[in-house]
């Protein structure tokens, strides 16, 4: 199994695929590396690499305090010093682009372009609630047919998916025992997120700056409730050339094997 030790010593899972432009692929805040399953066959002319972060997927829970943006951007660059890996493009998802800005600022020289994913500098505060609400819970549904056929209606803002994908998303992230259906994830990472929220939120827009001069892309869900369209023109008046995809009928996230992402991200990675 690829898996590789952290600075402080918590065991990290990763998948390393392919050969060309590495791409490293970072998940949503209590996803995993299986997120890209449906994107992985548009990008087969790159080195995809995909990290579960520290609590998450098939990686070693450390304990709350650990589970913070700072750290797991240092397990980012761990990562690639593992692998021997100078510079990346990040394709980062939700909390995955939240790390990327923090790796522009802290370490740019390692960045060969990031694509932001439903995320920016600012965060809207309906989209925090859900989270919020959810994270760290097993879901009420015993089954995993019962997911599937509750998922459309929990969803908000995702239009005519097929039951067959969320037959796959609820495999994804959630283990189905005796007692129902549990999540695949430390549940602690709910404390993380619920600390962090007592703090002032800090101003991001320097991290968004902080990718100046380096290839970037911006993926948005038409429905998102996380990201919003005047943030989003905002991040398109700072940065004019970055490839930009509305998806149509998405909330928070894309699945990014929707036309319009593949089509943004195939030009973002022409000029990695």
């Amino acid at each position: 199994m690829p898996e590789f030790t952290a600075p402080d010593g918590t065991r990290l899972f990763f998948q390393d695929e392919g050969s060309g432009t590495p791409v490293l692929a970072l998940s949503g805040l209590s996803r995993n590396g299986s997120d890209f399953d449906y994107v992985a066959p548009h990008l087969s002319d790159t080195r995809l690499i995909r990290l579960d972060y520290r609590g998450r997927g098939q990686s070693e829970w450390s304990g709350a305090e650990t589970y913070t943006i700072p750290n797991e951007a240092g397990d980012v660059l761990a990562l690639l010093d593992h692998l021997g890996i100078e510079q990346t493009a990040i394709l980062g998802t939700s909390r995955g682009g939240l790390i990327a800005m923090a790796l522009a600022a802290m370490a740019k020289d390692r960045l060969s372009g990031v694509a932001l994913v439903d995320i920016g500098p600012e965060l809207s505060t309906d989209g925090l609630d859900v989270i919020k609400n959810y994270i760290g819970r097993n879901p009420v549904q015993k089954t995993y047919d019962e997911a599937t056929s509750m998922r459309a209606q929990l969803m908000a803002g995702f239009e005519d998916v097929p039951e067959s994908r969320w037959a796959e998303e609820v495999r994804k992230h959630y283990v189905e025992t005796a007692d129902g259906l549990a999540i695949n994830y430390d549940p602690a990472l709910r404390d993380a997120v619920l600390a962090a929220g007592t703090q002032p939120a800090p101003d991001l827009w320097p991290l968004f700056d902080a990718l100046a001069d380096i290839p970037l892309a911006l993926i948005r869900g038409a429905n998102s409730n996380l990201l919003s369209t005047e943030t989003a023109d905002e991040m398109r008046r700072r940065r004019p050339d970055m490839f930009f995809a509305d998806v149509p009928g998405r909330g928070h996230v894309p699945f990014l094997d929707e036309a319009q992402a593949v089509t943004a991200l195939r030009e973002w990675v022409k000029h990695l």
